[in-house]
């Protein structure tokens, strides 16, 4: 068994003990404050990823496009789309916002697929 008070030798009469309990109590209180507030927060944290390779351009190269979606609890966040063309070396990087799972720009079939794939993980 473990040892619930602080000091080596336990309370001596009920008087130290429902003073060790009340500390004891007090403690619990906090602590159950600090999680409540944790999980409140955590509501913003990323929660949701989820991300698509694909080849926009025909005729050479691969999968080495991406579109990127990172949500909240609430799937709120951000998709970021990568279209690099091999031919002419070139990158363009696009990102929208995203408010429930969805953009107020229009969004890519790729773009959509992400936001899918990171609304299926499921909150713990």
């Amino acid at each position: 068994m473990f040892n619930i008070f602080k000091k080596d030798k336990e309370p001596q009469n009920l008087k130290e003990l429902v003073s060790e309990l009340k500390k004891l109590d007090k403690n619990l209180s906090s602590l159950k404050e600090r999680l409540d507030n944790l999980e409140n927060q955590s509501r913003f944290f990323i929660q949701k990823v989820g991300m698509v390779r694909f080849n926009p351009f025909e005729g050479g190269g691969g999968d080495q496009s991406f579109s990127l979606a990172i949500l909240d609890k609430h799937d709120n966040g951000f998709v970021v789309t990568n279209l690099y063309n091999n031919l002419s070396e070139q990158n363009r990087i696009y990102a929208k916002p995203i408010q429930k799972g969805k953009s107020s720009y229009s969004l890519s079939d790729e773009e959509r697929k992400a936001i899918a794939e990171a609304r299926k993980i499921k909150e713990s």
